[in-house]
């Protein structure tokens, strides 16, 4: 990924980024198709997928639906990726 992924955020959007990639994959689609049936920019998508672009919860449980995820189903994979006790935030 061309992002650092230094930083908790950067860690997070890299992850939901690769998440995105591979079941998109997983489904023989690429960027331009996905974006057209889901209606959402293809630039967008490209940049999600790279872990430059913060996504919005409507866009993420959209994209969850497009790739045969319910949006808790998006969280579980999510959560299983990042490291142990992940927080945002710091104590």
């Amino acid at each position: 990924m061309e992002t650092s992924c230094k930083s908790k955020k950067e860690l997070l959007l890299c992850t939901i980024g690769k998440i995105v990639r591979e079941k998109r994959k997983e489904l023989n689609k690429g960027i331009l198709l996905l974006s057209y049936e889901y209606d959402i920019p293809n630039t967008s998508l490209a940049k999600l997928e790279k872990g430059e672009r913060d996504v919005q919860i409507t866009t993420l449980w959209k994209l969850a639906e497009a790739l045969g995820m319910n949006f808790s189903q998006f969280v579980d994979e999510l959560e299983k990726r990042l490291p142990k006790n992940f927080k945002l935030t710091d104590d």
